[in-house]
């Protein structure tokens, strides 16, 4: 048969549209070509950047995170050195169910939780485990199993757990600080992590080192001002005074009156930082340090201090006081009716409407002057994250019950840190220092002059009543010292509106009083029960941690036996109707 002449067998074939087609694959291959030569010959930064990208790394090796201590270089954070395991799931995803399951084994992990993150879609690294005990560490080694790489790293513990939480703060997994000093002073404490530069084959080891490695830089400790043993100190009986009148809970900061050093702070509730399982960012929240809450009568000595200063009254000078008191068309009125009282006798019995008769005789800008050059509506300045400034408005804007309602603590806003360090006014002669939470060496130390020494002086002496018998907290006399501080109750806010059974109960004393050496400020949130005011609540508290912090600093006692409480005449009286 005669293929060539039958249609069918026959092929039809266009010249043109061969030179096309072979035209087209000739550019296509020379493009090719010309791409290869400029990539391997004339630029292989690409490839070879794609080639250690696969086989080289540059690790990094982490820094000894530095240690945080006490005043007396006891351990409060440290760091101790631990393995983690790492996974490369694109190699880890092989591993048959018996390897899966011995590693699960030595890891104490869930097979199923196991087998998730080994054969998890990811490129890269998948931590398995950070905390691994040096046996574990050994016997995943000895499994020799591939993908798997054990990488150095550091854990951060806290010896005292929740006893020094809220000052010590925590670090997150990557050695981080989160909340107090780890957070404050974060640079100082990390140091700088190193870096070693490898190449490693397909399952993730370590073959060749590509340069000389870099070392770590440990980082700096850091020490406190924080006495520990001072600290379990304010601690207990904290503990003890909001479990005893089940309160929704409680601050206490120890502050030395010398040197504005912050020796113990301790609030409740808070969460051990060694162990996060139940953690809870409001546990940690520091609340002596940026939570405020209205001071209540804590405030009086400053209103007493305002009138002294311009030479309105004298110690011993006797208001005549109405059973109730208006101003504004607001009724003022007190606990404890007394138809006269001294101005001493007024911060003793922490009458209302003494405070208040008192303060009217000032002008707003004159009150205001004394609260704000003590400290009120600004920030102490420790350094610790997040403090608060507390409220005190522009007195321009006082209306006349605003002025009355300041005289006894409302209306203004501290935080229980900022009270503590305004009290320095009345035990340093008049001068208040900066706080710290750093240890601070022998130093001739810059104050701010708030009152005059004479004034401070005289307030002290007057605030020794407090706890005498007829004060409002004989509760927080300490046997052989002279203490002088001042009983705060005031009614809490809630959504703006004063809640008639929610108190906030607070105590701010120093002593020894004719030297004081401390100052503590006390405050228990919500006591529940019939007893909620400051000097049986707080009082307690102040005079624990007073008596055992005295003890333990040897400060020598100034009062052997309990001093009489001494009146003198009164040489002046201001009746009712003075303005």
């Amino acid at each position: 048969m005669n293929y060539s002449s039958r249609k069918l067998l026959q092929v039809h074939i266009i010249p043109w549209r061969v030179a096309l087609v072979g035209g087209l694959l000739a550019l296509w291959f020379v493009a090719l070509a010309l791409r290869a030569f400029y990539l391997q010959g004339m630029n292989n930064d690409f490839l070879q950047g794609k080639g250690d990208a696969v086989a080289s790394r540059k690790l990094a090796i982490p820094a000894n995170r530095g240690m945080v201590l006490d005043r007396h270089g006891r351990a409060l954070a440290i760091s101790t050195p631990v393995e983690t395991l790492w996974a490369r799931p694109s190699v880890t995803r092989d591993l048959s169910y018996q390897q899966i399951a011995r590693l699960s084994n030595v890891l104490d992990m869930p097979v199923k939780d196991l087998a998730v993150k080994l054969r998890k879609a990811h490129k890269g690294e998948v931590a398995i485990n950070r905390e691994l005990t040096p046996d574990q560490a050994l016997r995943v080694t000895a499994l020799g199993l591939p993908g798997l790489q054990l990488h150095r790293e550091f854990h951060r513990s806290y010896p005292h757990g929740e006893v020094a939480a809220h000052v010590v703060g925590f670090t997150n997994v990557d050695d981080a600080g989160q909340e107090g000093v780890e957070l404050a002073y974060q640079d100082w404490l990390a140091g700088k992590a190193g870096s070693r530069h490898v190449l490693r084959d397909r399952r993730g080891h370590v073959i060749q080192d590509l340069s000389p490695a870099r070392s770590a830089r440990m980082g700096g400790n850091l020490g406190l001002a924080l006495d520990i043993k001072l600290q379990y100190l304010a601690h207990r009986e904290l503990s003890a005074a909001v479990e005893k009148h089940k309160a929704k809970g409680g601050g206490v900061v120890v502050l030395d009156a010398k040197t504005g050093e912050i020796l113990a702070l301790s609030n409740l509730p808070v969460v051990n930082p060694n162990n996060r399982k139940n953690y809870k960012p409001d546990l940690m929240r520091n609340r002596a340090v940026i939570d405020t809450f209205e001071p209540g009568s804590t405030i009086k000595p400053f209103t007493i201090a305002a009138v002294l200063e311009r030479g309105l009254v004298r110690p011993d000078t006797r208001l005549y006081l109405p059973r109730d008191y208006v101003v504004g068309g607001k009724h003022i009125t007190d606990v404890h009716y007394h138809p006269e009282l001294t101005v001493t006798e007024v911060l003793q019995k922490s009458s209302n409407i003494g405070s208040v008769r008192m303060a009217m005789q000032l002008t707003p800008a004159q009150f205001w002057d004394v609260l704000s050059r003590a400290g009120f509506g600004e920030r102490p300045g420790s350094g610790f994250p997040g403090e608060a400034r507390g409220r005190l408005r522009d007195p321009a804007t006082w209306k006349p019950v605003e002025q009355a309602t300041h005289a006894y603590g409302h209306g203004l806003s501290v935080s229980l840190m900022q009270l503590a360090r305004s009290y320095m006014a009345f035990a340093n002669d008049g001068v208040v220092l900066p706080l710290t939470f750093l240890k601070r060496e022998p130093q001739e130390l810059d104050g701010e002059r708030v009152l005059s020494p004479h004034v401070a002086r005289m307030v002290r002496t007057m605030m020794e009543t407090v706890t005498h018998e007829g004060g409002t907290a004989p509760a927080a006399n300490v046997p052989g010292y002279r203490v002088a501080g001042k009983t705060g109750t005031a009614h809490k806010l809630v959504d703006g509106r004063y809640a008639r059974d929610r108190y906030i109960s607070s105590f701010v004393g120093m002593a020894p009083a004719s030297d004081p050496r401390l100052i503590i400020a006390v405050m228990i949130d919500e006591p529940r029960g019939d007893v909620h005011y400051g000097g049986a609540v707080a009082g307690p508290v102040f005079a624990q941690v007073m008596a055992a912090s005295l003890r333990q600093l040897s400060v020598t006692p100034d009062a052997p036996e309990a001093p009489a409480v001494r009146m003198t005449q009164p040489k002046s009286i201001v009746r009712a109707g003075a303005a």
